[in-house]
């Protein structure tokens, strides 16, 4: 073993710290290099340990349950060379993937263990709902096992996950993805003189087979003297947030460089259905579908087939394939999918009766009518199992009250029943998020009465009850819709602002989501502001709102302009703020949509009216890099309020909802 990895030790009044070797260069100065336990107990000989190499969700782990405990070990002399006491002040790192865990099961993912004594001096343990530190504390009065619980439910559900246990003076912090730390002040202190003399490391056991970890570990590193946190974090990708992984794990396992023979089982939980296409639920998440007529693989991602293998598409031209008459004209419309069951579309609309529609035979037909009282917009959430569609109604019921309702689809019946009544003032949106495993719902509230500067209100599902309850308020003033949005382990939502009593010149909010409650972040200066949509294109980060109107009464002459400026923004990083990316005249916009065609990029604008009539046209952007949104289409719309971008093994589409008649469009994307 090389001197870089041996550890002298920092005990303290007993050895010098002897660390020079260790050290290397910083951006806070020296650091002490971690040590990747991991890669000690990967055998040159893997073909034969039991050890194999498993891919998820495009990252490698190792899976160790069929090894024998005593191979997955090492002694602890390999590391600790010239002092065997634990640094009192360390972090551990671990990057893991647990599926499942039944109910009352411990596993270990890290133990030292005394040889002669069967001691467990040192470990790290997973159950279903918590993480476990354990250490062996000794005074004059004798030895215990002293245990440290950080409670982890977001932990077992298959996904990777990076977190870093950092020890030091008393305080154990464990930070996962990159998140808000949790800090235990513990009553008992990690021990100043823990003597690993005769022990061992063991990976994914205690020793015995009683307790072996069953999922994938694809880093396990001890870091001594300092916090992991600031060499991990910030994260692009901080669920896979790398210090140190076994080379073996960084290379492609299949293909071999300088002629280097594979000695790892290299498998990938990967299955390719063939024929028609079959249902994507949980259980065939992450798994292939090839459809052999269309000549495309497809992956099951989040309940949809996602193309993921194709000859490229271009768009070419867009087409009219359905006029959709609707009960009234329609505000706003939500698609969505129930798996096994179909494609649907819900429509809000203007009079008392909404709808659903299913997509059957290449078009949507009217499956359900839904009483409203004219209803704004749709927003389809699951939570668990559970399916919920929720309405944004306007106008006061007949009795006079208003109130919002969220509706539950009824597996038996097959159709949304009444769940919850929420009471709401002139709601014009609902947006539903899910932040650290916690179901939330906002609602804008656009105005009571006269008083456009009013309260918009978070509620959040209490498990309990199995109801949502009022979480939090927020002043909005003339409020028209929420996004929600996460950037890394950061959630935000952002308001779209219209009106202030005076003027739809007032500024909208983005509110980031700090020690329980969304706090300001940023302010944008927007005009009667009706939308807000948050994309993506490769590692940046977008948002853009639709300016419909620019009025002020205060004004001589009202500007009584429709035909302005809507703004795309752009995160900047360093900035730590979204900053003007480009302008794009729009005619009284009340909807952005983004979408994409093969590798190409696009964004849809929902054009109302340009200060004479209501037939203008909405045009489809593309993205060209360096230039921008380049307008490519025009189409032709008559009081176009809202988009929605869906696509169906047969291709994709388009649908636009009209404000000003009963009819809403679909139209297919025709590519070449």
């Amino acid at each position: 073993m090389s001197e870089t990895w041996q550890l002298s030790c920092i005990c303290p009044g007993v050895c010098p710290a002897v660390l020079v070797p260790l050290r290397g260069p910083g951006p806070h100065g020296p650091y002490l290099r971690p040590l990747d336990i991991l890669a000690e107990v990967v055998p040159s000989d893997g073909a034969t340990s039991g050890i194999r190499i498993v891919q998820v969700h495009g990252a490698r782990g190792l899976q160790l349950s069929a090894a024998a405990p005593r191979t997955m070990s090492f002694p602890a002399s390999r590391i600790f060379s010239r002092c065997d006491l634990f640094p009192e002040e360390f972090s551990i790192v671990v990057t893991l993937r647990v599926p499942s865990l039944p109910p009352k099961r411990n596993e270990y993912l890290l133990t030292v263990v005394a040889e002669e004594s069967d001691l467990l001096l040192l470990g790290l343990r997973l159950s279903p709902a918590q993480l476990h530190f354990l250490f062996l504390r000794e005074d004059t009065a004798g030895a215990w096992q002293t245990r440290v619980s950080f409670r982890s439910p977001a932990l077992v559900d298959g996904r990777w996950h990076t977190l870093v246990l950092a020890v030091s003076a008393g305080v154990f912090s464990l930070t996962t993805d990159c998140s808000l730390p949790v800090d235990i002040m513990a009553d008992v202190p990690f021990p100043a003189t823990l003597s690993v003399k005769g022990a061992r490391f063991f990976v994914g056991s205690r020793r015995r087979a009683k307790g072996l970890f069953t999922g994938l570990v694809r880093q396990l590193v001890l870091l001594p003297g300092s916090d992991a946190t600031p060499r991990l974090c910030p994260s692009r990708n901080a669920p896979l947030a790398v210090l140190s992984i076994p080379r073996v794990l960084q290379a492609l396992t299949g293909k071999p460089e300088d002629n280097e023979v594979l000695k790892y089982p290299y498998e990938t939980n990967i299955r390719v259905t063939l024929g028609p296409q079959p249902p994507c639920t949980e259980v065939e998440d992450a798994q292939f579908w090839f459809d052999a007529s269309r000549k495309g693989l497809y992956l099951c991602v989040g309940n949809e087939w996602v193309s993921v293998l194709a000859a490229k598409e271009r768009l070419d031209y867009v087409e009219e394939h359905q006029n959709l008459s609707t009960n009234s004209e329609t505000l706003g419309i939500e698609v969505f999918r129930i798996p096994q069951v179909g494609l649907f579309v819900a429509t809000a609309n203007r009079k008392a009766t909404s709808a659903v529609y299913k997509w059957t035979e290449e078009k949507f037909i009217s499956y359900q009518n839904i009483p409203t009282h004219q209803a704004q917009a749709w927003r389809h959430f699951t939570i668990g199992k559970k399916i919920f569609l929720a309405v944004a109604n306007f106008e006061p019921d007949e009795k006079g009250q208003e109130f919002s309702v969220i509706y539950k689809w009824s597996h038996r019946k097959l159709k949304f029943t009444p769940y919850q009544s929420i009471a709401t003032h002139s709601a014009r949106d609902w947006e539903a998020f899910e932040v650290d495993g916690e179901h939330f719902l906002a609602v804008a509230n656009h105005r009571e009465g006269d008083n456009h500067n009013i309260d918009s209100v978070i509620y959040k599902w209490n498990p309990a009850t199995r109801l949502f309850e009022a979480n939090q308020t927020i002043a909005t003033s003339g409020a028209y819709d929420w996004e929600f949005f996460s950037v890394g382990p950061y959630s935000f939502l952002v308001v779209a602002n219209t009106f202030n009593g005076t003027s739809t010149k007032v500024h909208s909010h983005l509110y980031i989501r700090l020690l329980g409650s969304f706090q300001l972040f940023q302010s944008f200066p927007t005009f009667g502001a009706a939308d807000w949509e948050v994309f993506q294109i490769g590692e940046r980060i977008f948002l853009a709102v639709a300016n419909s109107h620019s009025y002020d009464v205060e004004m001589q002459v009202q500007n009584d302009s429709y035909v302005i400026n809507s703004v795309i923004y752009e995160l900047n990083v360093t900035a730590q703020a979204f900053v003007k990316f480009q302008d794009i005249l729009t005619c009284s916009a009340l909807d952005w949509e983004f979408f994409s065609v093969g590798e190409d990029y696009f964004l849809v604008v929902a054009n109302s009216f340009d200060g004479r009539t209501f037939s203008v046209n909405s045009i489809i952007y593309r993205w060209q890099g360096y230039e921008g949104f380049v307008a490519v289409h025009s189409l032709p719309t008559v009081g176009c309020r809202d988009w929605e971008a869906f696509s169906t093994t047969a291709g994709a589409y388009l649908i636009y909802s009209s404000a000003k008649e009963p009819l809403s469009r679909v139209l297919r994307l025709r590519t070449r």
